[in-house]
């Protein structure tokens, strides 16, 4: 049986990236890349499904683990009688091949060790030919176009289609294992040197987190945590960010609303260049603006709210049912068919991303414009249309409230950015369109009644992306009508001092929602606080989102508060760059009464 979500911590080589236990289990690998098959899927089933395990083979007394500072390394301390042991995990930035390093490194007295590889290549379910390489080095594992081959000191044997191990590490001992990725078709990957591996990838995550501007920021820890995971879930190749490395981690245990997040989404798109550029990284800010150019290129009626770490479109929905799921949630996806949705938000969000950044001076290709002047004009035409809406609803579309305000977002920053640099567009029409987009959800989108927004049109019930409404300078944070919906989301959509992504009176049983507490929605409401000047409030999210960090400061999509427990695909992309927007907002409200330096250019 797979650990707790929050009991994982993560690897990568910022092409893909690893699951690693508490226990010393590697349950969740894809490679060679986050959007491939996985290799190992016991995650999602169980260990015949595909694990790496690496634990003292004798009774555990206690467990601790830590990432050496400001890095992506791992380190995992067992104790036993006999002694104490560290499992030092990590994955060095790619050179010609992917690989995963383990040094078994003996701290005191001696310890007896087990090993064991499943290698299950297809998520889960297809068996690799083993033999040992022709050349003399290692244990090579086939299967299709797959191949992985296994280095270590330590002699191996097979059984039951699984390699294992068994060794003793004493103090001042280490032990390495090195498990490389190749194509099958390709001359097996060269061997690299553990330890001189272990110093390179330190060497490139300090040097990459001494480029933070963030050094003596509030939380400053847990901030660059929060960075150095976003890094991590850049493929580098293309500068796309995969909204979580895990497909299927169920948003409610034990049920249906299991989704695949090993794509890139454009809305999250200003939220990430806001993190990024806030933090003093501009080159991954460029790249990540270079990979919506290029994403979004083509007929914007054809633009899509999520692709491929390369770009690519069709990211065909299938289930693979031979994995019982985590915890028993089914089914597994594999894809995501909300790509083919029409979500009006995301040209809000893609206009919006490329107005942030001319305001913060990156370098823009010159077609930007052309591109941004044929999406808003496709706007005028379709932004009275129903569509799915942010959080990607699979049933009919509605007048969603959040995407006609993006509508107008993208009609204000495309009018500022033609106004500030003097670009050709035809702000006439382009600013009667606005101001009718405004009235409209003014008139139709805001309920009298309920003194707040809400979901959309004609509705009753609400939804936590209204806390966005200020930020995004829809209204001033102090409009009556902003703070009515901040106050309606107060009453109704908060369960044990957590925000709710949808409204719970939307069930016919509000004891038992879909799906936990959605934990970039509970910081959104912090963000909405610093707006109103309601600083300690907004400290009091923030601290409340913070305390259910796993102990390596991870987070997932949502939070049950019920169970205890972290839910949804694992660690998520938008948590952690809201935390870090969260974060600046507050540091700047400390040092500046009311005026929250990080937000959006309105």
């Amino acid at each position: 049986m797979a650990s707790r979500i929050e009991d994982y911590g993560l690897i990568g080589d910022c092409e893909t990236a690893a699951l690693v236990g508490r226990d010393g289990s590697i349950d969740w690998l894809c490679w060679p890349a986050f959007d491939s098959d996985a290799c190992f899927s016991a995650l999602l089933g169980t260990a015949r499904n595909g694990r790496w395990l690496l634990a003292p083979a004798d009774e555990i007394t206690a467990t601790s683990r830590r990432y050496w500072d400001d890095t992506l390394i791992l380190e995992t301390r067992f104790e036993t009688a006999g002694g104490v042991v560290a499992l030092i995990d990590f994955m060095p930035p790619r050179g010609n091949a992917s690989d995963v390093v383990r040094l078994v490194r003996g701290i005191s007295g001696r310890v007896r060790m087990h090993m064991e590889l499943v290698l299950r290549f297809g998520f889960g379910v297809d068996v690799p030919w083993v033999r040992k390489n022709p050349d003399g080095d290692g244990l090579l594992a086939i299967a299709g176009q797959d191949m992985t081959v296994l280095r270590t000191p330590i002699e191996t044997r097979g059984k039951d289609l699984t390699t294992i191990a068994d060794f003793e590490v004493g103090a001042g001992e280490t032990v390495p294992f090195v498990l490389t990725y190749g194509a099958s078709y390709s001359p097996v990957p060269k061997p690299i040197d553990p330890e001189a591996a272990l110093q390179d990838t330190e060497d490139y995550w300090r040097e990459w987190c001494s480029r933070s501007t963030y050094e003596d920021g509030f939380q400053r820890d847990l901030v660059m945590r929060s960075l150095i995971t976003l890094k991590a879930l850049t493929f580098r190749p293309t500068g796309g960010i995969v909204a979580a490395p895990t497909t299927s981690l169920p948003e409610k245990l034990g049920g249906a609303r299991n989704w695949d997040y090993r794509f890139c989404w454009l809305r999250d798109a200003t939220f990430t260049l806001l993190a990024l550029m806030n933090s003093g990284y501009k080159d991954e800010a460029v790249a990540w603006h270079n990979w919506l150019l290029r994403a979004a290129a083509g007929a914007p009626a054809n633009m899509q709210i999520m692709y491929g770490i390369l770009g690519q479109r069709r990211l065909l929905e299938w289930e693979a049912g031979w994995l019982p799921g985590y915890e028993g949630a089914q089914p597994v996806r594999v894809g995501n068919a909300a790509h083919a949705q029409l979500q009006l938000d995301v040209y809000g969000e893609l206009i919006d991303a490329f107005h942030q950044s001319r305001m913060a001076e990156l370098k823009l290709d010159e077609e930007n414009w052309s591109l941004e002047c044929t999406v808003v004009n496709h706007l005028v035409d379709v932004w009275d249309k129903p569509d799915h809406g942010i959080w990607e609803r699979r049933g009919m579309p509605r007048h969603y409230v959040f995407s006609k305000v993006m509508c107008w977002v993208a009609f204000d920053r495309a009018i500022k950015s033609a106004e500030r640099f003097g670009y050709k567009a035809p702000l006439v029409k382009w600013r009667v369109v606005r101001e009718a987009i405004h009235r409209d959800v003014c008139q139709k989108g805001f309920d009298a009644e309920l003194n707040s927004f809400v979901e959309s049109y004609g509705s009753k019930l609400l939804d936590a992306s209204l806390l966005l409404l200020p930020s995004v300078g829809f209204l001033q944070p102090t409009d009556p009508r902003i703070r009515g919906t901040i106050e309606a989301v107060e009453r109704h959509m908060m369960r044990d001092g957590f925000v709710l992504r949808h409204d719970p009176r939307e069930v016919s049983d509000e004891t038992q929602p879909i799906e936990g507490a959605f934990l970039a929605c509970s910081l959104w409401l912090a963000d909405a606080y610093v707006l109103a000047g309601d600083v300690d409030n907004a400290q009091v999210m923030f601290d409340r989102v913070v305390a259910v960090a796993n102990d390596l400061g991870l987070l997932a999509e949502e939070f049950d508060s019920a169970a205890g427990r972290q839910t949804g695909n694992f660690p998520q992309a938008l948590t952690h760059i809201a935390l870090i927007n969260t974060a600046h907002n507050l540091s700047a409200a400390r040092a500046e009464a009311e005026k929250p330096a990080v937000q959006r250019s309105t």
